[in-house]
């Protein structure tokens, strides 16, 4: 059963390393972008695998969740029934980024609450499980990607910041990207990487330098300012994503992870340039704090002298 926390987002190689990428798994025409840049600006999700984060900390525990599939059979179980009723308003969350990183973009998964007879609905995007998704039980590689994938798409502070989410399935496929993803999504973040189900842990690293004492992020639980942070606990930092995992030949994200002697399949995160703050910048953010120095939990220049 899946257990405990996930996180946020990493990222994978720079851009200007992407030499060939047109070429490569993954890598869609310019002439679709379009349509893709469409539905992520109408409603934050698209094919290439750009997605909205908004999966609370305090939301990541799935304790009692069961693997056997997301079939309609699976939604309709004794267990799930007992597990999403529970706590339905967090579950459903939970099940919303679920749905979305396990099940094919064009279908979705529904549920009929026997309490309240409300519907849920939640559509899927990235396809990472396939297996699961049509109701068998989930694999170990699916399981991996599944806590990968939520961990990616948790966030600290429980906000809504667009991401670019890239990595493979289980069955060696890379999630689409564009030229034009990468530049608008020009920083690299992270990597996620784990396993919930297993209890063997959930982890993130940075896919760049650590953060400067000036910086800071909403999307706090990958892209850390230090090895071993604790503020996205249980998610557990653990430094560099370059020390545990081999980068693909287009230098876009990571193909495997390994730590404590297993190996994982990660997912690998880019952010907006516009999603790390900088002390000095000219705009008190709610990750900043007042006070006399340059630092962001001391901006001076930005948020002014305490009172």
């Amino acid at each position: 059963m899946l257990r405990t926390c996930l996180v946020l987002l990493f990222c994978a190689g720079a851009v200007a390393a992407c030499g060939g990428v047109e070429d490569t798994p993954g890598f869609l025409e310019e002439g679709l972008e379009s349509q893709a840049q469409a539905v992520a600006t109408t409603n934050g999700l698209s094919v290439n695998g750009l997605s909205v984060n908004g999966l609370s900390v305090n939301g990541l525990s799935v304790n009692g969740l069961s693997v056997n599939g997301l079939s309609v059979n699976g939604l309709l179980s004794l267990t799930f029934q007992n597990w999403f009723e529970a706590e339905p308003t967090t579950r459903e969350q939970v099940m919303k980024y679920i749905v979305l990183c396990a099940v094919p973009a064009g279908q979705t998964r529904t549920y009929t609450s026997l309490v309240t007879l409300q519907t849920y609905t939640w559509p899927g995007q990235l396809g990472l499980a396939p297996t699961w998704s049509l109701g068998l039980p989930a694999t170990p590689a699916e399981q991996q990607l599944i806590t990968a994938c939520l961990a990616a798409h948790t966030n600290k502070f429980g906000i809504h910041i667009p991401i670019s989410v890239m990595g493979r399935n289980t069955q060696g496929q890379a999630l689409p990207f564009t030229l034009s993803e990468l530049s608008a999504y020009s920083e690299t973040e992270a990597c996620f990487f784990g396993n919930a189900f297993t209890d063997e842990g959930v982890f993130a690293a940075n896919d760049r330098t650590f953060l400067h004492t000036s910086e800071s992020t909403a999307r706090a639980c990958g892209l850390s300012s230090k090895q071993g942070s604790t503020e996205c606990a249980p998610i557990a930092h653990v430094g560099a994503c370059k020390d545990f995992c081999t980068l693909d030949s287009t230098r876009t994200h990571y193909t495997q992870c390994t730590y404590n002697g297993v190996s994982y399949k990660p997912i690998t995160t880019r952010i907006q340039s516009q999603d790390i703050y900088r002390c000095g910048d000219g705009v008190c953010q709610f990750t900043e704090r007042c006070g006399t120095g340059n630092t962001y939990d001391s901006c001076l220049a930005d948020c002014g002298a305490c009172q």
